[in-house]
């Protein structure tokens, strides 16, 4: 079955090399954390599943790598310098500081969503200061029930740009991105027209994105610093609803060959009063991220969201368009990113689908779905980590049994030379032969290949299976293509 909690992967990444806390040596800083060797092995095979799977698989869409830090003005006309805020409220008896939205999740019957872009309209406050107030939730921290009111928090991350640039120089302040999908939109012309696409067709990335979130926790679920898998498919406005819907299913099926169990994955629609104000419709892939949760409801957090953006960003970074006033929206730009359709004669600017999905949650969605636990002969529980095989960091583990025979650890480390360039392969020494099978088991490895006394004499190796423990004799010279089947 899958993991019991969060925390138990938190123990096995730090334990085995997946994740660590960043900057541990100084005392750590906050929702933030590094990738260790296997992390880093993991993120890139979901990563590289994802890219493969978009981008090498079908024919309709193109990769791109934009920056991190954009003209300030992209974050101005695309709303997210006024409307890129969450809920803030201070505990006036600790002084603790939450996002009002996320307490009412957890403790009333508000659904969590990862961001909330609210229209200007919620620089009033209206309806929203007193709610936690109102419904008696405790602060989490001292448990008293003493809100301030609720007031707008900008999550971007402010920077400045130049040499000779400080905080208060107003024509220098940039920001970190908190979304590659900007990036993409300011890209559709460039892309348009050195790839000579035809709608309908996406654009794909991947890329770090940086919020300043109020709360961040729960391990690598919410973070400050994160690496997004976000692509905008653009369309005509006729064909968007049933290529959202398209999109919805296909994910759930790419979900799937990840290792994800559809028990622990759900959809959830937003409704009305939920919806981004560019979102015609959005739907949430969520995944049972908290299992130890009584309340069901409360087990479920969002995994990926997938949107009909309609044609508000293109439009927004867009020179032509007029206000009700008959004013241009964008005074600034120097280009018009409407797309021409010569078989109709038309132009126009396309709606957007847009499916993201986060690499953090994915891996920690992968990694508690993989997490089981086996009792041996001896009655001692083992950890196995049934990662895919594709995905496993290391795919082959080379053991030789005896580490004082020289035969034996040259034709071992031979095997592991030979085997390197086709699959990820380990040659490890550094214990008995049962605690090695263990911690292959535990960091995910499908094989281990012993080499033994008689492989000396009848150029076999023995193969042991990761699920089922199961052991095969294998001619070295068939080793290779034994395990390529396999590691599929």
């Amino acid at each position: 079955m899958p993991a019991p909690n969060i925390e138990t992967i938190v123990s096995l990444s730090k334990r085995r090399g997946f994740v660590f806390p960043a900057s541990d040596i100084y005392g750590g800083l906050g929702s933030s954390w590094d990738y260790g060797q296997l992390g880093v092995e993991l993120a890139n095979n979901i990563k590289r599943s994802w890219w493969n799977w978009l981008v090498y698989e079908r024919d309709d869409i193109e990769g791109l790598d934009s920056s991190i830090i954009q003209n300030r003005l992209v974050w101005h006309y695309s709303g997210h310098e006024d409307t890129f805020i969450d809920p803030l409220v201070d505990c006036r008896k600790c002084h603790s500081r939450f996002r009002e939205d996320k307490l009412l999740a957890e403790f009333g019957s508000t659904k969590s969503t990862t961001q909330i872009i609210y229209p200007d309209s919620i620089g009033d406050n209206s309806g929203r200061s007193n709610r936690l107030q109102e419904q008696q939730i405790p602060c989490p921290n001292c448990g008293e029930i003493d809100w301030t009111e609720s007031r707008p928090f900008n999550l971007m991350f402010r920077t400045t740009v130049g040499a000779v640039s400080s905080d208060e120089d107003e024509k220098a302040l940039a920001y970190l991105r908190p979304e590659t999908a900007q990036g993409i939109f300011i890209n559709f012309k460039n892309v348009l027209d050195t790839s000579r696409r035809k709608l309908p067709f996406g654009i794909a990335q991947i890329g770090k994105a940086f919020r300043n979130e109020v709360t961040p926790g729960n391990f690598i679920f919410r973070t400050r610093e994160f690496e997004q898998m976000e692509m905008e498919y653009f369309c005509r406005a006729e064909d968007a609803p049933k290529l959202h819907q398209e999109w919805i299913d296909g994910f759930q099926a790419w979900l799937g060959t990840l290792g994800i169990l559809p028990e622990n994955l759900s959809l959830y629609e937003q409704q009305p009063h939920e919806l981004a104000h560019y979102a015609e419709r959005t739907v949430d892939i969520m995944y049972r991220f908290f299992p130890e949760r009584e309340d069901e409801s409360k087990q479920w957090d969002e995994l990926m969201g997938i949107a009909n953006r309609k044609d508000f960003d293109l439009k927004a970074h867009s020179k032509k368009p007029e206000n009700e006033e008959g004013k241009r929206i964008n005074p600034d730009t120097t280009e018009d990113l409407s797309y021409f359709d010569p078989a109709t004669n038309e132009r126009f600017y396309p709606y957007v689908i847009e499916p993201a999905i986060g690499v953090n949650r994915t891996l920690l969605a992968v990694m508690m779905d993989a997490y089981t636990e086996k009792t041996n002969d001896k009655g001692e529980v083992r950890v196995i980590l049934k990662l895919k095989p594709s995905l496993a960091p290391i795919k082959v583990a080379v053991l030789p049994l005896a580490k004082n025979n020289e035969g034996i650890v040259t034709l071992a480390k031979r095997l592991k030379h030979d085997l390197q360039p086709s699959m990820r392969t380990v040659y490890d020494d550094t214990g008995g032969i049962g605690k090695l099978y263990a911690r292959q088991d535990e960091i995910g490895t499908p094989f281990c290949v012993t080499v033994d006394h008689e492989s000396l004499e009848d150029d076999a190796v023995t193969v042991r299976d990761r699920d089922t423990w199961e052991q095969e004799r294998v001619k070295i010279d068939d080793l290779k293509e034994y395990l390529l089947k396999r590691l599929v």
